[in-house]
């Protein structure tokens, strides 16, 4: 019955947090990022601490070295980005139609040769797949910088986030203290275990691969900015920072990039080559260097999990969702392989009847001979 209830309350209380985030969803963004913020910066904060610093200077230099770097990369990437991103947008069906040219039209004698007859038939699939992929993609543009926009003119995100995010980091330990306090003296070493995997894999994931994130969107960026691609940086940026999704931050990044470089290097196919290098280049960097040296492989989160999660958390609860999916999933796949072990441990698996716990005969305390007496 103990065990019955244990399992009642913990779902009960899952599904209050699930349906609270979804209807609070609009107001727990800058909070939620002020967490983020916090669990991202404590480290920093531990470490000086550890020198001497006492924990709110400690927390108060964080923050606003952390501040005065966001501002200065606003000052300086920002506006490039901003309008090389913009003039994209805007040339994005010229592009379509010159790369639809090449593949369907006259220019595309190159493809006869290696496909014959079949080539009206290759041809109108192939201009039907560009019309549809490119409609995808303009659509998926827009509907992100529009999004972005609204997230950047939020007065909420930007003065909110830092202020939570500092109190967070003050009072740290404190919370740390308060919550180990709630958990059951009974259950309390296992959940600490359970506890410190969580965080292994969440900080593993999500510190390792932003800085996996930053350093490959920077070589992407200047990469393709030197071949002299049109957009290089803003593609070579958003390849890279999108990296954390697997598959879909390369293959996107190469997708623009090839089909930018197509329509504007044709028929050089030195300088197409060379494009596609680059992302050739940044994957092995990202698989053997970059990977194992920050994010490691102790992480645990399969990429088709990773993935799920993205999807139908950002389905349900939006960016806040995209905020919440990989420390969720993390912490999931902590809890569901913690459960697989207790499962096959238990009577379920082994078929064996469990044994019952041997409870000790009550002790009659010795009476002192002068009480007999």
């Amino acid at each position: 019955m103990a065990w019955h209830k244990q399992v009642t309350f913990w779902v009960v209380m899952l599904a209050v947090f699930v349906a609270a985030s979804w209807l609070l969803s609009s107001v727990l963004l800058p909070f939620v990022a002020g967490l983020a913020l916090a669990y991202f910066l404590n480290p920093v904060t531990s470490r000086l601490e550890g020198w001497g610093v006492s924990r709110l200077v400690a927390a108060l230099a964080t923050i606003s070295f952390t501040l005065l770097i966001g501002i200065l990369l606003m000052l300086l990437v920002v506006p490039i980005f901003g309008s090389q991103l913009a003039a994209f947008i805007q040339r994005l069906p010229e592009y379509i139609v010159k790369l639809q040219h090449l593949m369907t039209g006259e220019r595309a004698e190159w493809l006869r040769d290696f496909v014959g007859d079949r080539m009206p038939s290759i041809q109108q699939g192939l201009g039907d797949l560009v019309s549809q992929g490119a409609a995808y993609m303009l659509t998926l543009i827009q509907g992100l910088w529009t999004g972005g926009q609204a997230l950047i003119s939020l007065f909420s995100l930007l003065v909110i986030t830092p202020v939570v995010a500092f109190y967070i980091l003050n009072d740290w330990n404190h919370m740390v203290v308060k919550v180990d306090s709630w958990v059951p003296l009974k259950h309390r070493e296992v959940v600490r275990g359970l506890a410190r995997q969580m965080d292994q894999a969440i900080s593993g994931f999500v510190r390792g691969q932003s800085m996996v994130c930053v350093i490959l969107g920077s070589f992407y960026a200047i990469g393709l900015t030197m071949t002299g691609l049109n957009f290089g940086f803003v593609i070579g940026f958003v390849s890279g920072i999108i990296t954390f999704i697997p598959y879909v931050g390369s293959l996107t990044g190469l997708v623009l990039a090839g089909g930018v470089a197509i329509v504007q290097f044709f028929p050089d196919y030195s300088m197409i080559g060379l494009v596609i290098g680059i992302f050739v280049l940044g994957q092995f960097l990202e698989g053997y260097v970059l990977s194992p040296k920050l994010v490691g492989e102790s992480v645990g989160l399969h990429p088709v999990w990773l993935m799920f999660a993205l999807l139908a958390f950002g389905y349900l609860l939006g960016f806040l969702g995209l905020l919440l999916a990989v420390p969720l999933a993390a912490a999931g796949g902590v809890l569901v392989r913690f459960a697989i072990d207790q499962y096959l441990e238990s009577p379920l698996y082994t078929g064996e009847p469990e044994q019952p716990v041997a409870v000790p005969p009550p002790q009659v305390p010795a009476v002192p001979s002068r009480q007999l007496r």
